[in-house]
């Protein structure tokens, strides 16, 4: 669907904090997806994500930049950072696909997100923004690709389903883990570890 330009994944969110989980599925996507790199998007904040408190996006960026360093294939956008909100994806994609123009987008995303996508900002101009919406989905999960296709025509024909294994972690997970003082330095790459405790990030959080 991308012809032959080379096929670059953007993966967005706020990676509070960016966990083994989140390069697991990366990797999974990248390999799978045969990209030449992926573009790590981190948000201020997600439209989807209004109900909490969260860690300052520079310190974020930091555990980012962390987690990232030594992957030749993994690169770090301040698409969402340097711009006021809201932060919509298809702007976003927007905004990449004229600074990259002589790439495919693969926008890639959970299931979960696949579902919610007829509630997103200008749904129907995301879809036809995406080269391909790599959708990473974990063993025996179904969706009604039918209906989803009735509210957004074209969609199926933009999907490639990333198979990943079943990661059962979570940032929110990692956060309550920390604020009750329980170990949890195995989820995270050590250098992100050594961060949160310089930091000292989330102990007395409410996130």
């Amino acid at each position: 669907m991308a012809g032959l330009k080379p096929l670059v994944g953007v993966y967005g969110g706020t990676f509070d904090p960016p966990h083994n989980g989140h390069l697991i599925l990366a990797e999974a996507a990248r390999v799978q997806l045969s990209l030449m790199r992926v573009i790590w998007v981190l948000t201020r904040r997600s439209p989807h994500k209004l109900a909490y408190s969260i860690t300052p996006v520079e310190i974020r960026l930091q555990l980012l930049q962390a987690a990232l360093a030594g992957f030749s294939e993994y690169e770090i956008s301040r698409v969402e950072i340097d711009r006021t909100p809201p932060y919509y994806a298809v702007e976003t994609l927007r905004l990449l696909q004229t600074a990259h123009p002589n790439v495919g987008l693969i926008y890639l995303m959970g299931a979960d997100s696949l579902h919610d996508l007829p509630s997103w900002h200008k749904p129907r101009e995301f879809v036809a923004s995406c080269h391909i919406i790599g959708v990473m989905c974990r063993p025996g999960y179904k969706t009604n690709l039918d209906l989803l296709e009735k509210k957004l025509p074209g969609l199926k024909a933009k999907i490639s389903w990333i198979h990943t294994p079943l990661v059962d972690l979570s940032a929110s997970m990692i956060r309550q883990k920390i604020r009750k003082n329980q170990p949890y330095q195995q989820y995270l790459p050590p250098a992100v570890v050594d961060r949160i405790e310089k930091f000292q990030l989330y102990r007395d959080s409410e996130k």
